[in-house]
């Protein structure tokens, strides 16, 4: 069955762009449908690597800021 669906130009632009890479890397045909799918299989924290771009010391500070919230976190028990 083949639905139709509606997406922003931007949205169809970075599916497309998705294809392309999925192709590359697959050595393969890849449709936007596809590409659909791979984007919502993909619910690894690892599949992020690389996605932010920062400098060392950005990571300290994000690093520092998010021990610090562990630090007051605190366990809510119904």
């Amino acid at each position: 069955m083949s639905i139709s669906i509606k997406v922003s130009e931007e949205n169809y632009k970075k599916l497309v762009a998705l294809s392309g890479k999925l192709r590359n890397k697959l050595n393969r045909a890849v449709s936007v449908n596809e590409a659909i799918s791979f984007l919502y299989k993909r619910k690894k924290i690892s599949d992020l690597g690389g996605a932010w771009k920062m400098s060392d010391e950005e990571v300290s500070e994000f690093m520092s800021n998010l021990k610090k919230g562990w630090k007051e976190w605190k366990i809510k028990s119904a």
